[in-house]
């Protein structure tokens, strides 16, 4: 987001730890600090006299949602959250509904009533309760982002490694759960979605509005895995299998067959967004990265497997 706000001619001021300087954020300005205490900044941050307050982590504590530290001062705010937001999504890990949602969904479909499903005791927020908090403020509009999952370069998560790393590695088949295989989950490729951010903070047409980020295509898991296969060079294999005949850490926790499909329509008509990456070379920059940087894992358990790929091809011959 910020490599693109500067390659687009802006100033940027940047407000962090101070853990880290990434290179691409060099010829922004930075104010070092922790967020609990950002109100002893808000002085120094308010002689900026920003036109545009981006948060990325609006659910980290700031004494209040931090763009509301701006009122007055700023002339509009822009956050982003998450589709998680969305019922569907609280469908989908059995918590709400007693049948799934339609897709896809739109900026206006609905929200779930209860936590988010997926928290632990270790995450204390929630993107639909910053939603709730920034709501409907005349003095200072808000922008709301909703975000898919992002796959790419510098994804903590590693969401492709699993597959790539099989692939690598010769494996005859790639085995998903039944769950998981045919279920649709929308995407977005890192500078893709970096660069919608960077629209609704420039684009004034933004201004309190409510967007879906996501790629335009949704392909079902098991397709998605064929297309990183064919990006990587892998052209084995994609066995589906029952959840109760996989080791645990191939089962999906979801097991309601509800897709979380969004249509991001709004985003490309209002503010005229296309993707500056195409899904091929977005694929290709992440394989080479995840390649390049493997997360710290044990070694898969090839004879558990093994033996799941002989039971599935018995049942498929039988």
């Amino acid at each position: 987001m910020v490599r693109w706000l500067l390659e687009a001619g802006h100033d940027v001021t940047l407000f962090h730890r101070g853990g880290a300087e990434p290179e691409a954020a060099a010829g922004a300005a930075h104010i070092h600090g922790d967020f609990g205490a950002i109100t002893d900044f808000l002085p120094r941050l308010r002689r900026l006299r920003p036109g545009v307050v981006l948060d990325v982590v609006p659910y980290i504590d700031k004494a209040g949602h931090g763009v509301s530290h701006f009122v007055g001062v700023a002339e509009r705010a822009v956050v982003v959250t998450s589709l998680d937001v969305y019922r569907a999504f609280a469908v989908a890990w059995g918590r709400e509904g007693v049948g799934v949602e339609a897709t896809p969904l739109t900026e206006e479909s609905p929200l779930r009533s209860g936590r988010s499903p997926d928290l632990t005791s270790d995450i204390d927020f929630d993107n639909l309760e910053v939603e709730r908090g920034l709501r409907g403020r005349a003095e200072l509009p808000v922008t709301v982002l909703r975000l898919p999952m992002i796959y790419g370069p510098g994804d903590p998560m590693h969401r492709l490694f699993h597959y790539i790393r099989r692939m690598d590695d010769g494996r005859p088949a790639i085995i998903l759960d039944e769950a998981r295989a045919s279920r649709r989950w929308s995407r977005g490729y890192v500078e893709n979605v970096a660069a919608a951010v960077g629209l609704a903070v420039v684009d004034p047409r933004s201004s309190g509005r409510i967007f879906n980020v996501a790629a335009p295509e949704t392909p079902t898991e098991a397709a998605w895995v064929r297309q990183i296969g064919e990006a990587a060079g892998w052209y084995g294999d994609v066995v589906t299998a029952p959840s109760e005949s996989l080791p645990p850490d191939l089962r999906s926790p979801l097991k309601v067959p509800q897709d979380l499909v969004v249509s991001s329509e709004r985003l490309r008509l209002e503010l005229d967004y296309s993707e500056p990456v195409t899904a091929a070379e977005a694929l290709r920059r992440t394989i080479v990265w995840e390649r390049k940087n493997p997360p710290p894992t044990q070694p898969p358990d090839y004879v558990a497997e093994d033996a799941v790929l002989i039971r599935a091809t018995s049942r498929q011959g039988a």
